[in-house]
């Protein structure tokens, strides 16, 4: 039963990822997820469990990557040779990177609810073999920067 009448989601993510504190409580101890509280888990609500188990640095290491990764897709598109493979490094950097924010703006609270997976991290096997062929695809960008 929802105490609120709306808002379930939101407010058991909530829960888990202020229950992580600064450290979190250890990989499979999370009480959220452990219990059943926190619904979708595994794919929409991904990092809610992240950072409930591996607690506020864990959560700041995660963003980091996710960061590290656009930024690297940045540097790629700025030294690709020709426009098409700019473009087509900056569209799936920008998926990777707005991925990410809607869905930990979502786990948090700051945006809506609207089932976007965490990028290479939430389950589900479509998502993830779209976001390796734009990977493979932007290593190919900076692989054939040299050539001609």
């Amino acid at each position: 039963m929802d105490p609120r009448g709306a808002g379930y989601h939101v407010l058991q993510s909530k829960i888990a990822v202020g229950s992580g504190m600064m450290w979190g409580k250890g990989f499979l101890r999370g009480t959220q997820n452990q219990l059943n509280f926190l619904p979708e888990q595994h794919t929409d609500f991904i990092f809610s469990v992240f950072a409930e188990e591996w607690g506020f640095v864990g959560a700041l290491v995660l963003i980091a990557l996710y960061l590290a990764l656009v930024l690297r897709g940045i540097v790629i598109a700025s030294r690709a040779r020709d426009r098409f493979g700019v473009l087509l490094v900056l569209g799936l950097t920008a998926i990777v990177f707005w991925q990410a924010v809607i869905n930990v703006g979502m786990t948090t609270g700051l945006l809506p609810v609207v089932g976007i997976p965490l990028p290479f991290f939430s389950y589900g096997g479509s998502s993830l073999l779209c976001l390796l062929i734009g990977i493979g695809l932007t290593m190919n960008v900076s692989m054939r920067r040299y050539y001609f």
